[in-house]
């Protein structure tokens, strides 16, 4: 019973140094990929049709124009440079 607590309390522990670090890995995808959607001139996945704005006549529609990043991509990862 001991060397399970042992390997719970292991595990437990590496959960909660490892999870700051998931999350923030899967909001940097998340980041990256609208950024590679918005480049692309696509509607982002998120996005529900409900927060689409409809087109008035105060904002009248326009030649449409490629869209950049609004900051330059980096690599994945720092460690495959």
């Amino acid at each position: 019973m001991n060397l399970f607590l042992n390997y719970l309390t292991v595990t437990t522990l590496f959960a909660l140094v490892a999870l700051p670090a998931a999350i923030g890995f899967v909001r940097e995808r998340r980041i990256d990929r609208q950024l590679r959607d918005a480049e692309r001139g696509e509607v982002a996945r998120t996005e529900t049709r409900s927060a689409a704005r409809p087109v008035t006549a105060a904002r009248p529609v326009t030649a449409a124009r490629p869209v950049t990043a609004a900051r330059p991509l980096r690599p994945r990862s720092w460690a495959r440079v």
